[in-house]
């Protein structure tokens, strides 16, 4: 994989301290990057956290790396995601989700045992992660300056999180694997882009022997598609949905690959776009749209919102049709209209409700967050509007500690505003 070229020159910088890695969608950064790490002199033994912002991705990194190794998920490598660990007494490699991360320190905050925290695709700087780096570099300012961070991503920002890491190098890996060829759309196809799609679904099939991956919105949109496509199945074509509210078992069988070389149409959000490696993908076919969650401090509502992709996650969705060969990705915009998009996705951090990152930093002992490091700061309104909605829960005091209840909120896996009601405090 492309990552081994580089990989002298990462063990090297980590034998330093803190570092970076960009490397490429396809380029073996989550699974080889860990493995090579085991035997280094200066973890001298301790284990290796890997966070992944996604449940499916935590556990099928994990359950890949055990493969490498010959071994069942649970010896050296393991996981552990909301509600699901496989983690046992040697286990040196835990791959976790962000939020298990916090509360592994708000229990440890040492994080004894532990000598390097992967922060994978940090790029996607979702809320739990901007929190699990603020806390880790707490930690290493305060009790454990011992312990290293070394963020990857394909498409990172790292003028500004090397200042954070004091200064840590940028290592770059090589190209992606194979060449992907990108095809944009004639003319813009609207808001009602379905007939495109569709037209543009069946090209694909016609010009490329390989799978097809096909990005859409959310599940609402992947079932009327599949609805659309059925005869398809008739064909001999196996269609076949992807997010993350699927049942493990058929996630599993997306990602366990072709069977008897049936050919597949894959139906996914981004949950696909990193981390995920799905198995014969020669044709990435991508509507650039995304739902996410967006917070309104004036309403004091969240809400999913339609929108369309930056060009750095453009460019990991079409990656994925270079993993096994050449492949051809289709876009569902014009090559004027790419020119609109931002290059990056904004933070979830300046758009989110910040009620549960107050409760977590109250849990820290910290009431105003310039007092830790932070990416991108949380936005004043946000965190003001938060710290009051948590004191009329009861979750905090007047002064901004946490209160009992609050603690008892917190180890709840849901909003505070749920967890309040679940625990029969007054709205």
């Amino acid at each position: 994989p492309p990552v081994a070229g580089v990989m002298d020159d990462l063990i090297a910088a980590l034998r330093r301290g803190h570092a970076l890695l960009q490397a490429p969608t396809g380029s073996g950064k989550s699974t080889r990057v860990p493995l090579a790490l085991l035997d280094q002199d200066w973890l001298a033994g301790q284990r290796i956290l890997m966070l992944e912002p996604r449940r499916p991705a935590a556990r099928l990194t994990a359950a890949y790396m055990a493969t490498l190794l010959g071994e069942d998920l649970g010896e050296t490598v393991g996981y552990q995601v909301r509600f699901e660990r496989r983690i046992g007494p040697r286990t040196r490699i835990e791959v976790l989700t962000e939020g298990i991360l916090t509360r592994r320190l708000q229990s440890d905050p040492a994080l004894e045992g532990v000598g390097i925290v992967l922060f994978d695709e940090l790029h996607e700087m979702n809320l739990p992660a901007a929190l699990g780096l603020a806390l880790t570099l707490d930690v290493i300012a305060n009790l454990r300056p011992d312990l290293r961070i070394l963020a990857m991503s394909a498409t990172l920002e790292a003028e500004p999180l090397a200042t954070m890491l004091g200064g840590a190098p940028l290592i770059r890996a090589g190209g992606r694997p194979y060449p992907v060829e990108i095809r944009y759309a004639d003319r813009d196809p609207g808001r009602d882009w379905l007939p495109a799609l569709f037209a543009t679904i069946r090209q694909g099939l016609v010009c490329h022997a390989g799978d097809l991956l096909v990005f859409l919105p959310g599940a609402g949109e992947i079932e009327r598609v599949r609805e659309r496509l059925v005869s398809l199945g008739e064909q001999g074509i196996e269609i076949l949905p992807l997010h993350g509210a699927l049942p493990k078992p058929e996630q599993d069988r997306v990602l366990a690959g072709p069977r008897d070389g049936q050919r597949r149409l894959v139906l996914a959000t981004d949950l696909a776009e990193t981390s995920l490696t799905i198995p014969g993908i020669g044709v990435v076919v991508d509507t650039g749209l995304t739902r996410k969650p967006r917070f309104a401090p004036g309403s004091g509502l969240t809400s999913l919102v339609t929108e369309a992709i930056p060009l750095a996650s453009a460019d990991q969705r079409s990656g994925r049709a270079g993993r096994l060969g050449p492949g051809i990705c289709f876009r569902l915009w014009t090559r004027s209209q790419e020119g609109g998009r931002p290059v990056h996705r904004t933070p979830e951090i300046l758009q989110s409700d910040l009620a549960p990152l107050v409760l977590e930093l109250a849990l820290w002992g910290v009431r105003d967050p310039s007092a830790l490091q932070w990416l991108h700061a949380p936005p004043r309104p946000a965190w003001e509007q938060g710290v009051a909605l948590l004191v009329r829960l009861g979750a905090l005091d007047a002064s901004g500690h946490v209160t009992r209840l609050g603690r008892a909120m917190a180890g709840l896996p849901v909003h505070p505003r749920l967890a309040a009601l679940l625990l029969g405090s007054p709205p």
